[in-house]
């Protein structure tokens, strides 16, 4: 009986391509976990990867990870971050807004450190509304008045403008919450994003009608964790010229939440008897 020939596979895979492919399955999953190891925020640095990170500016997440480490162990009563300063103070010079506004928010940390006051007053002047809000906040702990006027907006509505002229076409609608960047409407073909957090309070062009450059179109409401805070800071440095913004979170009103009415009292209390006690 003759033997039957077995069917050949000229094209089947050798044994080094199933390694390769192996290679590449594990590669899948180790490099989008080294990714995520090396922006996670969580995990510890050591003092050689903090002076990388805050000195690499073509990796902004690097050198917000860095702060966030500096700002966690200033809590725990860790002086040794202090060497880190001057890297941080001129951190207000860097390209990236985030990077910027994450240096604003750690210098109010240590009140004890003078020298933090001049690169926040920079920051009080950037260009990014988010960065001079946390500027004025960390400005407030040193108990500098040139804060108050950006903290008094923070009590405010804020008009966003047309970016461009074209016809409006919203993306939210009344009562919708949105982030800091998120895509509220287009004016045309340009997109306009909102700098704060808030919610919409006002449209002021019709949808389908045309605007101007610098037309306001939205009103936003004050976010709701912003006004908290800049009332904690008009606890201290808040003068008699700024009871009127903080008397409106007094009153109750629908969706404000109790602790903000709280604040407001207390910061009100404190101006009230500061200005008192100056007689």
């Amino acid at each position: 009986m003759e033997a039957v020939a077995q069917p050949t596979h000229p094209n089947r895979p050798g044994r080094k391509a199933y390694i390769y492919v192996g290679i590449f399955a594990v590669a899948l999953v180790l490099l989008p976990f080294q990714f995520w190891y090396q922006t996670w925020f969580g995990r510890d640095l050591k003092d050689a990867e903090m002076e990388s990170f805050l000195g690499n500016d073509s990796k902004p997440r690097q050198a917000q990870q860095a702060m966030v480490k500096i700002s966690d162990r200033l809590s725990r009563g860790d002086t040794s971050v202090r060497r880190w300063y001057p890297r941080i103070a001129a951190l207000v010079a860097s390209p990236s807004a985030e990077v910027r506004q994450t240096a604003a928010w750690l210098m109010g940390h240590d009140r004890s450190h003078e020298a933090f006051r001049e690169p926040l007053l920079k920051l009080l002047r950037d260009e990014q509304l988010i960065v001079r809000r946390n500027a004025a906040l960390s400005l407030a702990n040193f108990r500098d008045a040139s804060a108050r006027f950006e903290l008094r907006s923070m009590l405010r509505p804020y008009v966003l403008p047309s970016p461009a002229a074209g016809v409006v076409r919203y993306r939210l609608k009344l009562g919708e919450y949105m982030n800091n960047g998120t895509l509220v409407a287009r004016v045309g073909d340009a997109e306009v994003r909102s700098p704060l957090p808030g919610e919409v309070r006002v449209l002021l062009k019709d949808e389908g009608t045309q605007a101007a450059p610098g037309d306001p179109l939205i009103e936003v409401s004050p976010d709701k964790e912003h006004a908290w805070e800049a009332l904690r800071a008009l606890l201290i440095v808040g003068e008699p010229e700024d009871v009127e913004d903080v008397q409106r979170f007094i009153r109750a009103a629908p969706g404000m939440p109790e602790r903000l009415q709280r604040q407001a009292m207390l910061t009100l209390e404190e101006i009230r008897g500061r200005a008192s006690r100056r007689k």
